[in-house]
């Protein structure tokens, strides 16, 4: 079992920036690929960004590329999501996923524990 637990979420001005962290505990955290996943009132949860285990590899949605970064320290069970260039669409729940992904890393299924979200609120 793994538990997540995100934070950083806030409200922020259009071309702001906030930094969402998610610390991981129970089972060993370097063995999961690591996703960020959001949620808009009223829309269907989406892929941000994912994460490998080794961290070595790196994937985005289309929306979100070149203004957001994920990360993660293994050492700390820490995964990062650096959002700049903030805007009024990026407002959601985001979620913090885990799990042995051996397909796709936008597909949610492939995730095992999910957290409890943080609110990201941008204002325009």
């Amino acid at each position: 079992q793994v538990q997540l637990v995100e934070s950083g979420g806030g409200l922020v001005q259009a071309g702001g920036s906030l930094t969402l962290s998610c610390a991981a505990s129970g089972r060993t955290f370097s063995n999961y690929a690591m996703a960020w996943f959001r949620q808009a009132p009223g829309k269907e949860r989406e892929f941000v960004a994912g994460i490998r285990w080794s961290g070595g590899s790196t994937y985005y949605a289309d929306s979100v590329k070149g203004r957001f970064a994920i990360s993660r320290d293994n050492a700390e069970n820490t995964v990062y999501l650096q959002m700049n260039s903030l805007k009024p669409e990026d407002t959601a729940v985001y979620y913090c996923a885990a799990g042995r992904v051996r397909g796709q890393m936008a597909q949610s299924w492939e995730y095992d524990y999910w957290g409890q979200g943080t609110q990201v609120t941008v204002s325009s």
